[in-house]
């Protein structure tokens, strides 16, 4: 063992002092700017608050300075792996009880891990900020003390369960994982994933996992950031309370930067069962985070590969090439890599050769091109954007302080790496390129279909070294911190009093006699989100059209007739906006982002879009090869097989049953004509919605979008919806995925369309305590009990018309009858039973705070709003749907339950390996039938 010597040097408990102040940021007149005040305890914990006061919630985050990249060669996995230990509980929390706990006053938490950091977050309503630093105080100080050996080897299950269900069942899952292989040697931090090997954890137990804890997770390796509605003072004195008497641990040293070092071009292949594009995947060593030479790195990306104005795509996507393609600098804090992807179109050429030698020819074309000031001012530009609109919520202004201050010592990181890049010259992005990318080493990666190899772009040269795995040295006992209070740690703070939750102030106006404007007011930010909801969509499409309303917004995105894709692309890219065109079942959306001192010029854009689209022949050929390609990629993708074969089972060949994106053999044979066509209908304003959230008036609102009363031509006239009885008998249907190490599950049966207040809501109450969140009998059975999957959970779904009952998840391929079986057992018990009197409890405490997150963003004010107008709810539903939830008792819900989750009239998909499956099925005493998707 390398470092567990280190442990045994206890931290003696320092004297408790007040936060002491380090230092402090104010607003400023620039809106880059995020006000914060760092503190740091006598225990080296370091603390950053940023009140925000515009909404009643705060987030919490803590972040360790311990990634895969503090691990060793031959333990990896263990940072990620604590990442789920962190939420089994701990000396004073109960087993699940942090996600109850959280779940119970109406927020959300979650944590992640990369390379260089872990971190843990949780947002609640303000009143309970208290309870959330006692729970995240607890696992930093008493976490060991409730690690078991059982929770310990459930864990390590749910790990090879996410493993499987991210990276080994997942196209195009392991090229992260083999591209670092290929970059750096076995010994570098970087080389080896974040998830792990799972032949690490299969030799580790519980007392080498806790040494690892030991190292790295003290108070003197964290940042506790608060953001929100908090008082200073009084959140001061809970942070010393239950922080400062946490021991720090052993001392950290900041690891030096290791940038990769390649003496010459390395070259593999990897054969993907299942994909069907080919993928060419270079990399180039550069330098490492807060390096002088990133900011110029940056901009050559954006030129190179940022969007569809990029060179990468437009001489590559927009001349049928590569049905897509991009470049991007990726900085961590030992290394940054500049990496440049693409995808062959196997329909026209899967050779990865050509395309190779296409790349490395726009790469080398950089030096006749030249930098100029306009390509630096556009990546200044869209950065600038991508931060303003990242501060619209209490997490984007944690994540960033939080980020900033573990990685570089500095809470405005990123705000000050935008400053940085603003002032980058063109000369230094050319200095750039040559240092690190002109004829310099890569990495070449070729992804290519399972026995494809002829379609490589390179001979592999390179091969993987070996692990050398030592023989294992288990650690007997461990010494433990020693927490010394003066308090009753096992006390649970109480809430405080309730925070007020109200729904965005609404306003309405009316253009034309048809054209309904809804919107609120908010300038938070200097930004404005809009949604453009025109009738039409799926449901307007004829007999045989099935996908035309997709391609129809697929050609929209395609940019007008003044401007090509590309020009239309960049148009938006210097302004920071962005507009996106897509299709729902009742409607077609135009999606816009901008700020607010550029709002007027991108509606500019969204008016030539809606009027002049280029709706190009050229455009139409490019779209539909790539929407094709895409479609048959989905086809190998388990989970959407399940989801489609679910789907056709419940709602046979009507258009409900069908992709959203359509039929091939329809999608193919589409004309120009056709697309025309549905635009000319279904693009028409009239009896649409325009939902406004953000920094414009009502006035200049009716003002900006006045525009749209210029369509011309009637109303669209809109088709029935079909909805037909389900056509599948209960039973099990198998989708054959020869190979598949995970079986993808979708039980369930036809329910109830929406509603907000009537039986599709109580069927939602219902469901709350079966598998509507982490702590469900669902989740917790499958999940933490039995250690069958990841995460499975149930819900319904629908539309106005329609909907189903669905239970979901990815299990092990050999636990696959056992998980049908458990899942079909919680339902009757439920039926059965009903809640109990704590999860009835639990349910109310729930639902009625969770609004208190609802409507921070715009973009979810947004989404309120499209709610609002497509099911045509009063802006007091929400009100009602809180009486509903305080009167609603055991009874209702289980006459809810006995009425959908009867077993015997379930449907089964199983996305997975036949040959594996078929003898455990047949134990379950179920019809098994074969499903082919249409």
């Amino acid at each position: 063992m390398k470092y567990w010597s280190l442990l045994l040097l206890l931290c003696p408990l320092a004297t408790q002092a007040a936060p002491t102040l380090v230092e402090k940021v104010e607003s400023g007149q620039d809106e880059l700017v995020i006000p914060y005040e760092k503190y740091r305890l006598d225990n080296g914990l370091t603390v950053l608050l940023n009140p925000d006061h515009s909404d009643p919630l705060v987030h919490v985050e803590v972040t360790y300075h311990v990634g895969s990249a503090r691990e060793e060669p031959d333990q990896t996995g263990f940072a990620h792996f604590f990442e789920h230990m962190m939420f089994q509980g701990s000396k004073h929390v109960g087993d699940q009880e942090h996600f109850r706990l959280i779940n119970e006053a109406g927020g959300t938490m979650n944590g992640t891990t990369n390379q260089d950091r872990t971190n843990y977050f949780e947002t609640v309503p303000a009143n309970h900020l208290e309870k959330v630093l006692w729970l995240e105080a607890d696992r930093m100080g008493f976490l060991l003390e409730a690690v078991s050996q059982r929770k310990f080897e459930i864990q390590r299950d749910t790990v090879k369960n996410e493993r499987a269900q991210r990276i080994d069942n997942q196209p195009y899952g392991l090229v992260g994982e083999r591209m670092d292989e290929l970059l750096y040697p076995r010994d570098h931090p970087y080389s080896w994933p974040t998830i792990g090997y799972l032949e690490d954890l299969d030799r580790v137990d519980v007392n080498d996992l806790k040494a690892f804890f030991l190292r790295w997770y003290g108070p003197n390796n964290a940042t506790l950031v608060i953001s929100g509605d908090f008082d200073t003072e009084q959140t001061l004195q809970w942070v010393d309370k239950y922080f400062a008497p946490i021991p720090a641990g052993p001392e950290v040293e900041r690891a030096e930067p290791a940038p990769a070092k390649l003496e010459r071009n390395r070259h593999q292949t990897l054969e993907d069962p299942r994909i069907r594009m080919p993928m060419l995947y270079l990399s180039y060593p550069t330098v490492w985070l807060g390096h002088q030479d990133e900011a110029a790195l940056d901009v050559l990306a954006n030129v190179l590969g940022g969007g569809k104005s990029s060179l990468l795509y437009q001489e590559l996507v927009e001349t049928g090439k590569a049905v897509s393609a991009g470049a991007g600098h990726y900085c961590s804090e030992l290394a940054c890599t500049f990496s440049v992807w693409a995808y062959a179109n196997p329909s026209r050429n899967g050779d990865l050769t050509p395309l190779k030698e296409d790349v490395e020819r726009i790469i080398n074309g950089v030096v006749e091109r030249g930098i100029q000031a306009d390509d630096v001012s556009k990546a200044v530009t869209e950065l600038r954007a991508d931060l303003i609109l990242g501060l619209d919520s209490a997490q984007g202004k944690a994540r960033q302080l939080s980020l900033g201050q573990v990685l570089q010592e500095d809470p405005l990181y990123a705000i000050n790496a935008w400053r940085q890049l603003e002032k980058t010259s063109p000369d230094e992005v050319g200095a750039a390129y040559e240092r690190y990318l002109q004829n310099k080493p890569h990495a070449v990666l070729s992804v290519v279909p399972k026995g494809k190899t002829e379609w490589q772009a390179a001979a592999p040269d390179y091969v993987t070294p070996e692990r050398n795995l030592p023989e294992w040295q288990h650690i007997d006992e461990l010494p433990l911190r020693t927490v010394q209070d003066n308090f009753d740690r096992s006390q649970m703070p109480k809430a405080g009093k309730p925070v007020a939750i109200s729904a965005p102030p609404l306003w309405r106006e009316t253009l034309g006699d048809n054209i309904r404007l809804l919107g609120t007011v908010n300038d938070e930010i200097p930004a404005v989100s809009v949604i453009l909801a025109l009738p039409g969509g799926q449901r307007a499409e004829g007999e045989g059209e099935a996908g035309l309303a997709a391609l129809t917004a697929a050609m929209m995105n395609q940019g007008t007739e003044r401007l090509s894709n590309g020009d239309f692309s960049e148009a938006l890219e210097r302004l920071g906006a962005s507009i996106s065109v897509r299709n729902g079942f009742y409607t077609n959306l135009i999606e816009v982002t901008s700020l607010t001192e550029t709002l007027p010029q991108t509606l500019a854009l969204v008016e030539e879009l809606l009027f002049q689209p280029g709706l190009r022949q050229e455009d139409l050929d490019k779209v539909k090869a790539r929407l094709l390609e895409s479609m048959a990629q989905s086809r190998n993708q388990p989970s959407w097989l399940a989801r489609q074969g679910f789907n056709q089972l419940m709602y046979g060949n009507s258009r409900l049953g069908q992709p959203d994106d359509g039929l091939p053999e329809h999608v193919k044979d589409f004309t120009l004509a056709q697309v025309k066509a549905f635009y000319q209908r279904y693009y028409n304003p009239k009896n649409g919605h325009v939902m406004i959230a953000g920094d414009l008036t009502p006035e200049q609102a009716k003002q900006d979008f006045a525009f749209l009363t210029r369509w011309q031509g009637d109303a669209a006239t809109l088709p029935a919806v079909n909805v037909p009885e389900q056509p599948a008998e209960p039973g099990i249907y198998v989708i054959d995925m020869p190979g598949s190490v995970q079986s993808v599950l979708r039980i369930g049966r036809r329910a109830l369309p929406v509603d907000a207040t009537g039986p599709y809501f109580y069927g939602q109450l219902m469901n709350y305590n079966l598998g509507g969140n982490f702590n469900s009998r669902i989740n917790q059975n499958l999940r933490e009990d039995k250690g069958y999957t990841y995460g499975a959970y149930s819900y319904f779904s629908g539309n106005r018309e329609a909907g189903v009952f669905v239970v979901a998840g990815d299990v092990r391929g050999d636990a696959t009858a056992g998980a049908i079986g458990e899942i079909l057992l919680e339902m009757n018990r439920f039926a059965a039973e009903g809640p109990t009197p704590a999860e009835l409890a639990y349910l109310k405490s729930s639902y009625s705070q969770q609004d208190a997150l609802s409507y921070e963003t715009l973009g979810k004010k947004a989404g309120f709003l499209l709610n609002l107008a497509m099911l045509e709810l009063s802006p007091d539903y929400l009100s009602q749907q809180q009486h509903i939830v305080a009167e609603v008792d055991a009874d209702a819900l289980t006459e809810q339950a006995r009425r959908w989750l009867d077993p015997d009239k379930m449907v089964v998909v199983v996305a997975g390996d036949k040959a594996k499956l078929e003898k455990s099925l047949a134990q379950l005493n179920l019809p098994v039938h074969d499903l082919t998707i249409k």
